[in-house]
């Protein structure tokens, strides 16, 4: 009975994860209550992994990449690419895109490497005159590969790590995975090369920031009639924020006028609003206001000399992810207006307050000249096509590479564990005010780590309860007259699979009990079982679920099908590499 509820569970959270019913955290929460609840685990099981070393690496981890932004750091490496890939061809010019990139995952959340070098990518993209579309997803991919060469290189080493410490085995060692890791990220360069640039889309941007965003169609121009109420109102006494329309322009006698909240109307002016079919047509029951129609709106008719227009990119580091805009007050805290929202390819112009904003979500943003140029220091935005350049490195980011570099190497060579050298290193950016204090809760992804804390929960009952034996024995059973490399490479592409629905360090903490004891049954070293589901779950490329992936979909203009193309015939090639190069390295007999 025990065995049903905690293989029926994991079917619900899987598909509650794929669907989205509710937040990963919340999920994980709930499934944690009911192990409790059911008497399969015991309290102190059940939140053991919140208690583990591998939620101090990673919130140390998030803490270190947060700095390393923070100083400048990144931003030099992006000047760099800039300066010295003028001349490129294209093939060059994914080496060089991917090459560095991919030795920044190495040490930082790749997440984060992607958003922060999706504008200085997109900016070399248009100085060499070529869409966005040929180096975004290979900025993806080098970024996501990148992490599968150190143990901090992805969560998902740093979880498989844990977990293994847990059940009595060694840890992971910070540079065992690098010799795959570095064959596995000269692999997808190479394949991008040659092979993916080919299949890789083109979508130049031609038009104009309001056909992209499909914005023309929520634009209008209202005027204001003799007679009508409004006049002598200002513009937030009209109403009109009431009704989701947002006022742009106010053109009067030729003149035009920035829409400011203490703006009087008067008679006869026109005013560019922005907002959905109903609420203009709630306006137009108004007496004294008229709407012209087929008025043809293009990027001009959104800028004046003081106001610009800028796409803006919300990335992981944003404290404003989950939040409504309505509920951000953007206009009155950074003195910018969102026109429209680009989702993943989906544009939403209507209701714009009640949109919840997601990392990766493209934001068309309006406002004074000084208020866009505040945006390229904060983390909670990057420029799309522009690279953000906060300045020289200086002392505090050499005081963070430093630290980094002394925490690593102490524990690489025995003296510490990595979680007190990592541990170590975020504490001496704060220490050194590389980053506030105050931004170090924001940094670190606590839905992550729930998860984390979570699955590893999810294994301890699969092992309490011999689920994860009896799912071994059903799989060994059936491939065992093919061999151990057979069933190593059933639980490898079970891996890459189940990566799909579920985050990447989820997916591993599911299949690693099994695989554990699947290797146990056939007599050979699960060590190899374990190396080898740690990297099939980080090089799983085959949609756009991955967050590196998610973050370049919209801006690439991607559709699922381009990363089925690109990404499909790379992660074949890269998943046979595992299965080949792991027994090598991590033998099967003991």
């Amino acid at each position: 009975m025990e065995i049903a509820v905690v293989l029926a569970l994991l079917v619900l959270v899987t598909i509650a994860f794929a669907r989205e019913w509710l937040p990963i955290d919340v999920v994980t929460l709930l499934m944690l209550l009911v192990l409790v609840g059911s008497g399969i685990l015991t309290p102190a099981e059940a939140f053991a992994g919140y208690g583990s070393e591998i939620i101090i690496i990673l919130a140390s981890v998030f803490v270190i990449s947060g700095a390393l932004r923070d100083t400048g750091i990144v931003d030099r490496l992006s000047a760099f690419l800039l300066e010295h890939t003028s001349q490129a061809g294209e093939r060059r010019l994914l080496m060089a895109v991917m090459a560095p990139v991919a030795a920044l995952s190495a040490f930082m959340n790749n997440t984060t490497v992607t958003a922060l070098m999706i504008a200085p990518v997109t900016a070399l993209a248009g100085r060499k005159e070529i869409s966005p579309s040929k180096l975004l997803m290979p900025l993806a991919f080098a970024s996501i590969l990148g992490g599968t060469c150190t143990l901090i290189g992805t969560s998902t080493n740093v979880a498989v790590s844990g977990y293994l410490t847990r059940v009595g085995e060694r840890g992971i060692g910070f540079f065992e995975l690098t010799p795959i890791g570095l064959i596995l990220v000269a692999t997808g360069i190479v394949g991008m090369v040659f092979i993916g640039r080919r299949l890789l889309p083109d979508h130049p941007n031609l038009q104009s920031l309001t056909e992209n965003y499909g914005l023309a169609e929520y634009l209008s121009e209202v005027v204001i009639e003799e007679g009508s109420p409004l006049i002598g109102r200002t513009l937030r006494g009209s109403g009109l924020g009431e009704l989701d329309l947002r006022v742009l322009n106010v053109l009067r006698e030729g003149k035009k006028l920035s829409a400011r909240p203490a703006t009087v109307l008067h008679e006869g002016d026109v005013l560019l609003v922005n907002g959905a079919v109903q609420s203009l047509m709630k306006v137009r029951e108004t007496e004294g206001i008229a709407i012209r129609p087929d008025v043809k709106f293009m990027d001009v008719s959104l800028k004046e000399d003081d106001m610009e227009m800028l796409e803006v990119l919300v990335t992981p580091l944003s404290g404003m992810r989950d939040r409504t805009i309505g509920t951000l007050d953007l206009p009155t805290r950074l003195g910018i207006t969102i026109l429209a929202v680009n989702r993943h390819g989906r544009h939403l112009c209507a209701k714009l307050k009640s949109v919840r904003l997601h990392t990766g979500d493209l934001l068309l943003a309006r406002g004074p000249k000084e208020s866009m140029a505040s945006l390229l220091e904060s983390p909670d935005f990057a420029i799309f096509g522009e690279p953000n350049l906060i300045g020289h490195p200086g002392k505090k980011g050499l005081i963070v590479v430093g630290a980094v570099a002394v925490g690593i190497g102490a524990s690489a060579a025995g003296w510490i564990p990595i979680s007190v050298g990592l541990l170590g290193a975020a504490l001496a950016s704060v220490i050194a005010r590389a980053i506030p204090v105050h931004r170090i809760y924001n940094l670190i992804e606590w839905r992550l780590l729930v998860l984390i804390g979570g699955m590893i929960a999810m294994g301890i009952a699969m092992e309490k309860t011999h689920a994860a034996e009896l799912l071994a024995g059903g799989i060994v059973s059936a491939l065992e007259p093919a061999g151990p490399i057979a069933v190593l490479a059933a639980f490898v592409l079970l891996t890459a699979l189940l990566t799909q629905p579920m985050s990447n360090a989820a997916a591993a903490l599911v299949i690693l009990p099994v695989a554990l004891s699947a290797a146990a049954k056939l007599g050979v070293d699960g060590r190899a079982f374990a190396m080898a589901i740690t990297y099939a779950a980080s090089v799983s490329l085959i949609a756009p679920f991955e967050p590196s992936s998610l973050l370049v979909f919209g801006p690439g203009k991607y559709r699922i099908v381009d990363f089925l193309k690109v990404g499909g015939f790379l992660t074949l090639v890269l998943l046979a590499l595992v299965v080949l190069l792991v027994p090598l390295q991590w033998p099967l007999k003991n």
